[in-house]
């Protein structure tokens, strides 16, 4: 947790939070930090990323309690690239496994229940995905990605039921969909990394608008009144209204958050690649 020599706080909008890092400890790996959660029982998952190449064989995800103690790992086996995740609406845990194209379905302890897309097949039909999002309506989305240039529409059983986007920076166009967040109404927000901005668009792909002021945002995650949180590589944390109005921005991380998550009382949690570890930000 924080050292004693001194404590920051930030400020988005209203809200000022206390940092505290490193949030949890578990054994060392040569995993980094790629992405965080919080389960419905208070479970604290972190969700770590290796080279299944030349890295020792280690865990994926590490599970802690909510004051962040150690309470397992698993994934060494299921996952090769582990890049985001995203809780399913009924309680189970959706992995990208990112370069063998592929969105992992888990059970919350980690029993691998399915997956959408073929592993190790580029192009059928991800090509590098990076997150999924849910929308209040049970359908989900997957942006694709890294090698790709697309937003694909799911209904809640897995059917595909769209697919939109281009390469390119126009209205629609993307560079790298590197990460999603569907607002209470069902708009899809789609962090444009490379072209500097947010995209919203409605349930089916059709354009809204943009929202710009970031310097290569990277993750997403929105709060059940609306507010959605944004990281990018200034670094900074930026609050923004769900009708795109920026409600407060602040720098609680070293050099940017690749994943970040919210629990019900407030608390935000935000996954750090470098250094490798988790920042939490408890609301004062």
């Amino acid at each position: 947790m924080s050292g004693t020599r001194h404590q920051i706080v930030v400020a988005l909008g209203d809200t000022r939070y206390r940092v505290d890092r490193p949030f949890g400890a578990w054994p060392q790996t040569a995993g980094k930090v790629s992405d965080v959660v919080v389960l419905r029982d208070g479970r604290v998952l972190v969700l770590l990323r290796s080279d299944p190449y030349v890295d020792p064989v280690g865990p994926r995800v590490i599970v802690l309690s909510p004051e962040g103690d150690y309470l397992g790992a698993w994934g060494d086996l299921e996952i090769a690239d582990a890049h985001l995740m995203t809780p399913t609406p009924d309680g189970r845990l959706f992995i990208v496994d990112r370069d063998m194209h592929e969105i992992i379905l888990f059970s919350a302890d980690g029993q691998r229940l399915g997956g959408i897309g073929t592993r190790g097949g580029p192009g059928a039909p991800f090509n590098h995905p990076t997150d999924v999002a849910f929308a209040p309506s049970g359908e989900f989305y997957v942006s694709d990605g890294y090698a790709g240039w697309h937003i694909h529409r799911f209904a809640a059983d897995g059917t595909h039921l769209a697919t939109w986007g281009a390469i390119g920076s126009g209205c629609g166009e993307f560079l790298e969909p590197h990460s999603l967040w569907c607002l209470p109404d069902g708009r899809v927000v789609v962090v444009d990394r490379c072209n500097n901005r947010l995209q919203v668009f409605d349930a089916e792909g059709v354009f809204l608008e943009e929202w710009t002021g970031f310097h290569r945002p990277v993750g997403i995650w929105g709060a059940a009144g609306g507010d959605v949180f944004v990281s990018d590589q200034v670094p900074s944390l930026h609050r923004i209204s769900q009708n795109g109005t920026r409600l407060g921005r602040a720098r609680p991380v070293l050099n940017g958050a690749h994943g970040i998550f919210g629990s019900p009382d407030g608390t935000i949690y935000l996954a750090e690649a470098n250094p490798s570890r988790i920042s939490r930000l408890t609301p004062l």
